[in-house]
């Protein structure tokens, strides 16, 4: 169980290295616009420096989770963890759509599923 613990952390701090890569890097480009839904290219443009700091906070939960991994503490996992659910349900009620939830979420919730159950009942 510890072993699917540190994979679902791993997963949700490299998916989190995406995001960030995408929102800070390719926003403007076809893949960034697709993958956002942007209205258009000149939308993009105008949003980038947005994405950009959106992209940054991304890369500090990945690097508080990629952290947490390191350093073998399961508080900051829990805590950065927590962080991501929250995110992803903001995310999906502020932007009307369930793709964030599922996308972001389900990782996210199953790690703290199973982060939670390894402490209280392993």
């Amino acid at each position: 169980m510890k072993l699917l613990e540190t994979i679902l952390i791993a997963l949700v701090a490299i998916e989190h290295v995406y995001i960030l890569y995408l929102e800070m890097f390719l926003w403007t480009t076809p893949k960034g616009i697709k993958t956002f839904g942007l209205k258009s290219k000149t939308f993009a443009e105008e949003t980038k420096t947005l994405a950009a700091n959106q992209g940054l906070y991304n890369g500090f939960l990945a690097a508080g989770l990629f952290w947490s991994l390191y350093t073998k503490a399961i508080d900051v996992s829990l805590f950065f963890i927590c962080c991501v659910c929250v995110a992803a349900l903001y995310g999906a009620y502020s932007t009307k759509s369930k793709r964030i939830l599922i996308i972001q979420g389900t990782p996210a919730f199953a790690a703290l599923i199973v982060i939670l159950l390894n402490r209280f009942f392993v």
